[in-house]
């Protein structure tokens, strides 16, 4: 797919700009510890005693943690390959022809 393939699809792409992708990762961040603190608080409040369970709830908040977290990834390593340079990653010769080293 080329680039402008991607700009007509309804796929959403990261920023190129380093500014923008670090405030995304500061608001993921942020958005993750409050996951992590609400996974916390519901597992605090569990009574096994009186039937009070939150299983449900925990479960998709974990599911947001871990979606949080890699969006994070995504952005880091998206910052680290625009500082080194890196535009689109190609396959080295050898891969290209069916071979991995």
């Amino acid at each position: 797919m080329t680039r402008e393939d991607e700009s007509r699809s309804d796929e959403k792409r990261l920023s190129d700009d380093i500014d923008v992708l670090e405030a995304e990762v500061a608001q993921l961040t942020l958005e993750l510890e409050k996951t992590k603190q609400a996974v916390r608080d519901l597992r605090a409040s569990e009574d096994p005693g009186t039937g009070v369970y939150h299983a449900e709830e925990i479960f998709h908040a974990q599911q947001d943690k871990l979606r949080l977290d890699v969006e994070i990834r995504f952005r880091t390593n998206k910052i680290r390959r625009i500082k080194l340079g890196i535009e689109d990653m190609e396959p080295s010769e050898g891969v290209k022809n069916g071979f991995l080293f």
